[in-house]
């Protein structure tokens, strides 16, 4: 999925011009990394809400145009306000499209309903971690990594060693083999 974002170069800095950019409709924001200077930009705020309520916007790259020219970047951070639903200000890393880079993403699990340890066995999915730290070029970065759960029965586990990932792509484990979903039997009496 593509996001494409509308920015403008932001004039002043500081609390007080933020809480007016905000009042005015405006998010502010910035880019750094990839051996350039930071950017202080503002976004429209309608714009960038309706873009994060989508879980994609968080785990893909990410369009930046600003002044007719476009950037790849990352979401790296922001702030909500706490009471309402508004975005404070935002993070973004610039990509540099010949590095790795590391994100985590999101996985997606399928064929839950149809695994023996649930439907034949009467057990029960749990779900030990729900995102993936990984390491890939950017123009390899997946939306998301599906995971099956079709030959999970009782008593079984799957680990992140055993996830079949998309080309170019690698776990970032740190030397632990970690467990990512498992099926149990439920407990209780008759």
């Amino acid at each position: 999925m593509q996001f494409v974002l509308n920015a403008q170069k932001r004039e002043t800095q500081g609390s007080s011009a933020s809480r007016r950019l905000r009042r005015s409709g405006k998010t502010p924001a910035i880019i750094y990394g990839a051996g350039q200077a930071p950017e202080v930009i503002e976004l429209d705020h309608n714009q960038l809400y309706l873009a994060m309520r989508k879980k994609a916007f968080h785990s893909s790259l990410l369009t930046i145009e600003m002044e007719g020219k476009k950037e790849q970047v990352l979401l790296r951070d922001y702030q909500m306000h706490p009471h309402r639903s508004q975005v404070l200000h935002v993070d973004f890393q610039r990509i540099d499209a010949d590095k790795k880079l590391h994100q985590k993403v999101p996985l997606h699990f399928i064929n839950q309903s149809i695994a023996p340890g649930v439907k034949l066995e009467g057990g029960q999915i749990s779900h030990i971690i729900t995102e993936l730290e990984i390491s890939c070029l950017p123009h390899d970065l997946p939306e998301f990594i599906e995971v099956d759960l079709q030959g999970l029965s009782v008593g079984a586990s799957l680990h992140v060693s055993e996830l079949s990932l998309p080309k170019g792509v690698a776990a970032l484990t740190h030397g632990i083999d970690q467990t990512v979903v498992t099926c149990t039997a439920k407990r209780g009496g008759e």
